[in-house]
C-alpha cells in the first residue's frame, strides 16, 4: 500500500489516464486500476468519486448514464478535450517529477 498523500496528489492523473482507453463506470475504474497495478494500487469510493466530481466540474471528464439488460442503469465517465490536453500535461509534469526525485535518490545512494 502507498502513502495515502501520494496517492491522493495523483489520483487525477490516475483516473484520466484509465478514462482514456475507454468510457467506465466507478466500479471498473477501480477494478481497471487495480488490474493494471497488479493490484498495488486500491482506490477507495471515497478517494475515486470525490476526484471523478471534481474532474467533472472542471470539464475534464463528463458521464452519462447507460441502461443495463440486467441491474440498474450506471453513470459511465469519459475524458473531455480538455481532459486528453490535462492528462498531457499532467503525464510530462509526472515523467519530470519521477527524472528529478530519482536523480536525488541515485545521487544520495551513489
Amino acid at each position: 500500500m502507498f502513502d495515502r498523500e501520494l496517492v491522493k496528489g495523483s489520483t487525477s492523473l490516475i483516473v484520466l489516464q484509465v478514462l482514456s482507453k475507454k468510457d467506465m463506470y466507478g466500479y471498473e475504474i477501480v477494478k481497471e486500476m487495480e488490474k493494471s497495478t497488479d493490484q498495488q494500487l486500491l482506490l477507495k469510493e471515497g478517494t475515486l468519486y470525490p476526484a471523478l466530481h471534481k474532474l467533472e466540474n472542471q470539464g475534464y471528464i463528463s458521464s452519462y448514464w447507460m441502461d443495463m439488460e440486467k441491474g440498474p442503469a450506471r453513470k459511465y465517465y469519459k475524458v473531455t478535450n480538455d481532459g486528453k490536453l490535462l492528462l498531457q500535461k499532467k503525464t510530462s509534469e509526472w515523467t519530470k517529477f519521477v527524472s528529478m526525485i530519482n536523480k536525488v535518490i541515485n545521487n544520495e545512494n551513489g
